[in-house]
């Protein structure tokens, strides 16, 4: 869950806390992993990189992303597909 560090005109950076450490730390991972082996996942990363957003940022953007991916598969009952990706 973002957390903002807001207060009148102050604007302090936004973290990502709250939630379930164990599931955020699994997703992290998982995605580390993807963008070693999977090109899909390691083309749109270094895309994301390359627009200048922080790797931590580019990271938990495409986690957000594969959770949807999955979330779809079990969805429609569906395989991996890049395509799709």
């Amino acid at each position: 869950a973002p957390m903002n560090r807001e207060s009148g005109r102050y604007k302090g950076l936004r973290k990502i806390q709250g939630g379930r450490a164990q599931v955020r730390t699994v997703l992290y991972m998982a995605m580390m992993s993807a963008m070693q082996c999977n090109p899909v996942f390691k083309s749109t990363y270094q895309r994301l990189l390359a627009e200048g957003k922080p790797k931590k940022v580019a990271i938990i953007a495409y986690v957000r992303k594969m959770i949807n991916i999955l979330n779809s598969m079990l969805r429609d009952g569906a395989l991996w597909d890049a395509k799709t990706a």
